[in-house]
């Protein structure tokens, strides 16, 4: 590349056949940034019709009555949402009660075929954390899973609730929020269209106010108790003891089925006594006695592999569990025991595949099993878990963002691999983040300061992906406490730097600069010169971001020179330098420092920042009227960007490209560009900016 020059054919005029009947007469370059526009376009293929998600839980067998609950729904159903906004519908009951059933038998029996568009399915127990929901995280799921790309999911909560009712306006949805506590959990997950079913314990008296058809779920009648029982032993002998069994379970179908799969382990035994034992376990008269009854009884039962997995899910912070976790505490025969507990339907499939949870209820009876435990089996089960946390986090952030500096010792390899490419590592970190969390809380709590430390630093590989914003702050903020308390202020510097980001990115810049701030002022007992760069950096960043570049190039230039003799810092420094300059009016210096660094990362063989610079210098080129060289750079971009599958500077070039072209004044060339970047857009799943 030529930044002095336009090229030898700058000036000559080509008559360039594109696909169809079209003919442009222009530049050389014009023709090869159309034709570059062209190819790309051929050799990406369309995309596959995105498929409707179908997340309502599959239902069980097993299922009895329920009639008066099926007509009160459907006629709920049909009376809502016809055509306006979404019909609500709060189904009610005890916990165990069978809601989540019930819904799931619903939707497959009569409503398996009525949104086409999809059905979403949210368990709030899963995310719920200290009573509370990052209801913009759920949102935030909820658009990635309707194809909606991960560029065009704004920050806060507000924005996130609009993008959803956007993307929904002509998508009727099926949507099942289960275990919501409060109306302000449901609000900001309503579709414009469709039908919402929430699920819950309490009225939510509010939403009824709005115009929600409530359903009341009770405990089973005692003819469908008896149902539910002979399903798994037919007995006429004693009609009067499965009557029994069905009272001392308070018509609870979670309790009766881990009743009657105990009853299966026990052919010889008679119901009779079976129901004796039962009665003597429980400790009071009303529903919840008599479900811990049923846990008590069935948990004695279970082999030791099965009640040490039990035990250790009552220790385990987390929400959902999976093999590799249990493993690392120690549970010996994981798969025979979870077999057991899903037998007993104490253990569900959680959304994600090959992670479980216990029901809610049962979640509870395995806590309050283990509180007369000695607390230093506590500690010690919870210490090896977040050891397993810490490793497996800082593993998934080497493979996410490679090289990089960090301020631990890179972990030691695990007997275990649960990823191995970077797309593998974003998922499980992904998947984890309600774990994680909940790890970090613990491990805080119990004064694991350089776990925590150590845990939130590779969390970043996390954020800086798919911004979790609640999260995001929250571990930050106890990763600022662990620090102080170990005497890491490198450590802080850093959490403070990346807390800044979270205020960044969601426009909260007084509370960003705060942070840099208190990041600035421990820079005199922090010798690593880049950690002083990175607070620079961001307080460039900011500086950008309200308009103010000359205060930017100041920091920019003292973030270059905390980057000496690290290449790749270097070549960064200068990019944001050259950002700043630009924005300052300055393009001819700007194209000077992208110059250098352009020269550094393509010696250094840096793809990814050769596409970065390239744009900006395509800008630069642009803003000095040499239209001919920013498209000459835009090819170069488009094409690498391509080639590297970085859609989000594939979409950037494209907008460069559709500015250069209509700053042509040819209506031919604007049109040929313009349709092959609207084109490419679709094709490779890029869409249209959103608003």
């Amino acid at each position: 590349m030529d930044d002095r020059t336009d090229g030898g054919n700058a000036g000559k005029s080509v008559r360039n056949v594109l696909s169809g009947e079209a003919v442009v007469h222009g530049s050389v370059v014009q023709a090869q940034l159309i034709e570059t526009l062209n190819s790309l376009t051929l050799s990406v293929p369309a995309p596959p019709e995105p498929e409707a998600p179908r997340q309502v839980p599959l239902p069980r067998g097993g299922f009895v009555n329920r009639t008066q609950e099926f007509a009160s729904l459907r006629a709920a159903a049909e009376s809502s949402g016809q055509g306006g906004p979404p019909g609500i519908i709060v189904i009610t009951g005890l916990g165990g009660v069978g809601k989540t059933e019930l819904v799931s038998q619903w939707v497959w029996r009569e409503f398996a075929d009525a949104f086409p568009d999809g059905q979403l399915y949210v368990d709030l127990a899963e995310v719920r954390r200290d009573g509370g929901v990052d209801v913009g995280a759920v949102i935030g799921t909820f658009l990635r899973d309707l194809d909606v790309d991960e560029r065009y999911i704004p920050a806060g909560l507000a924005d996130r609730s609009k993008r959803f009712r956007t993307v929904t306006a002509a998508r009727p949805l099926l949507v099942v929020i289960d275990n919501a506590r409060h109306a302000a959990e449901v609000r900001p997950l309503l579709p414009s269209r469709g039908l919402v079913v929430v699920l819950g314990r309490t009225r939510l008296t509010s939403l009824e106010l709005d115009g929600a058809v409530s359903v009341v779920v009770d405990p089973l009648e005692t003819a469908a108790g008896l149902q539910l029982v002979r399903r798994w032993r037919e007995s006429t002998q004693d009609a009067g003891a499965a009557q029994r069994l069905v009272e001392v379970c308070g018509g609870l179908p979670l309790a009766l089925r881990a009743a009657c799969e105990w009853l299966m382990e026990r052919p010889h035994q008679s119901l009779d006594a079976v129901v004796r034992e039962l009665s003597e376990e429980r400790p009071g008269p009303g529903v919840r006695e008599a479900a811990a009854a049923v846990f008590d009884a069935v948990t004695d039962t279970f082999a030791p592999h099965t009640r040490a997995l039990y035990d250790f899910l009552g220790r385990f912070p987390g929400t959902t569990f999976t093999a590799a976790v249990a493993e690392a505490a120690g549970v010996a025969r994981f798969e025979d025991g979870l077999r057991d507990l899903r037998t007993a339907h104490m253990a569900v499939d959680a959304a994600e595949p090959e992670r479980f949870r216990l029901h809610d209820v049962v979640a509870a009876h395995a806590r309050a099993r283990i509180e007369s435990a000695p607390p230093q089996a506590l500690r010690a089960v919870r210490r090896r878990v977040t050891d397993f946390y810490v490793t497996m986090a800082a593993l998934a952030d080497h493979l996410v963002l490679g090289p990089r500096l960090r301020l631990q010792e890179a972990p030691e390899e695990p007997a275990r691999r649960l990823f191995t490419t970077k797309a593998e590592a974003l998922e499980w970190l992904d998947a984890e983040r309600a774990n994680l969390l909940a790890v970090l809380r613990t491990a805080a709590d119990e004064e694991w300061h350089d776990a925590v430390w150590r845990l939130c630093e590779s969390l970043w590989a996390l954020y800086h992906n798919r911004p979790h914003y609640a999260d995001w702050i929250e571990s930050h903020r106890l990763g600022i406490a662990a620090a102080q308390a170990v005497g890491r202020p490198d450590a802080q510097v850093r959490m403070h730097n990346q807390l800044a980001r979270a205020h960044y990115s969601l426009g909260e810049y007084a509370a960003a600069e705060a942070e840099l701030d208190r990041g600035e002022a421990l820079l005199g007992t922090v010798t690593e010169a880049r950690l002083h760069g990175v607070i620079w950096e961001t307080h460039g960043l900011l500086r950008l971001a309200v308009d103010r570049p000359d205060e930017a190039i100041a920091l920019f230039e003292r973030a270059l020179r905390a980057n000496e003799g690290d290449t790749h810092g270097i070549v960064v420094q200068t990019y944001n330098l050259a950002q700043a300059v630009l924005a300052a009016g300055r393009p001819q210096e700007a194209l000077d420092l992208l110059s250098g660094a352009l020269a550094t990362a393509e010696a250094e063989g840096d793809d990814s920042m050769r596409l970065r610079l390239g744009i900006v210098r395509g800008r630069a080129l642009r803003a000095l009227g040499r239209e001919e060289a920013a498209m000459a750079a835009v090819n170069d971009a488009v094409r690498l960007a391509h080639q590297l599958q970085q859609w989000a500077k594939l979409e950037q070039a494209l907008d460069l490209a559709q500015e250069l072209g209509e700053g042509i004044h040819n209506a031919q060339v604007q049109r040929a560009v313009r349709g092959s970047v609207q084109e490419l857009r679709r094709r490779g799943g890029i869409g249209e900016t959103a608003a």
